[in-house]
């Protein structure tokens, strides 16, 4: 079913997908009905996709503001949901302004002495498994659409391997210190590194330098939490590197998640844009 689940995966109890936005909640969402898993929903007002949330029997899903960390928990028990599955970014400006902390969430928040994604999400996983729900590895049933290794566009490319581990450094570099997961470089020169603003953000940076050759990394943590953190590359980001003159990317091969795998590698082949698999 997925090499992601853990061992004794009980496939007859619901998983309740806790949906973001995007198209990644979609595909987890038919990926776990092909299967012939049991779905709920917990989804988010002004996060998570309206044909998402049409998809899925109202008496299978719940709707919360962001930051109703007891009415989510109230949710999973609701469903007798055996698992968890986290998929979709929250609006990263949502840590500082929109949030709307219950008391569940603001005993958490004021527990924190540092509040970014990684530790919210991290004390929300454990508030989840305390319940006796387990919260899967995000890519769980989305084995098909991880990057791969090598030349995923079909010819050889186009970045020296010397220019690649360059970059391949660099970025690891920044994830290990919590800055971001990508970088954009250029025979040996650092051009932009994504930090709070998001990997299109850098891009568009990287892409007023107007230069040919550049290259987008993007990588993971070296101890990375895939339940609610897995590195994500689809159409809209690929759009934007094409916008920004960006024709190169390498992503960490089996970690990063390729939305719609089939349909981003064959917009990639139709715009000249070379992608390759590290590990």
């Amino acid at each position: 079913m997925s090499a992601f689940l853990p061992a004794g995966y009980d496939p007859r109890r619901p998983v309740a997908l806790i949906a973001g936005q995007g198209d990644y909640p979609i595909l987890v969402a038919k990926a776990i009905r092909a299967a012939g898993i049991p779905l709920r929903l917990i989804g988010f007002e002004e996060e998570t996709r309206a044909e998402l949330v049409a998809a899925v029997p109202e008496a299978e899903r719940r709707i919360l503001l962001v930051g109703q960390l007891g009415k989510m928990l109230k949710a999973l028990r609701d469903f007798d949901a055996g698992y968890a599955l986290m998929a979709g970014q929250i609006t990263p400006r949502r840590l500082f302004k929109g949030l709307h902390p219950d008391l569940k969430a603001t005993q958490i928040l004021l527990s924190l002495k540092r509040r970014n994604a990684e530790t919210i999400f991290g004390a929300i996983a454990r508030e989840i498994e305390a319940i006796g729900v387990t919260l899967l590895d995000a890519r769980a049933f989305l084995d098909d659409h991880l990057a791969g290794s090598g030349c995923m566009t079909g010819r050889s490319f186009p970045i020296d391997d010397d220019y690649l581990q360059h970059g391949i450094t660099i970025a690891r570099e920044c994830a290990r210190l919590d800055i971001g997961q990508g970088c954009v470089v250029r025979k040996g020169t650092v051009l932009a590194v994504e930090a709070f603003e998001g990997t299109d953000e850098m891009l568009r940076r990287a892409g007023a330098f107007k230069t040919d050759g550049a290259l987008f990394v993007k990588t993971v943590k070296a101890r990375q939490d895939f339940r609610f953190d897995v590195p994500c590359f689809g159409l809209r980001t690929l759009e934007t590197m094409r916008e920004a003159g960006i024709a190169a990317a390498a992503l960490e091969s089996g970690r990063v998640l390729m939305l719609d795998k089939p349909a981003v590698l064959s917009q990639a082949k139709a715009w000249g844009i070379s992608l390759c698999g590290f590990a």
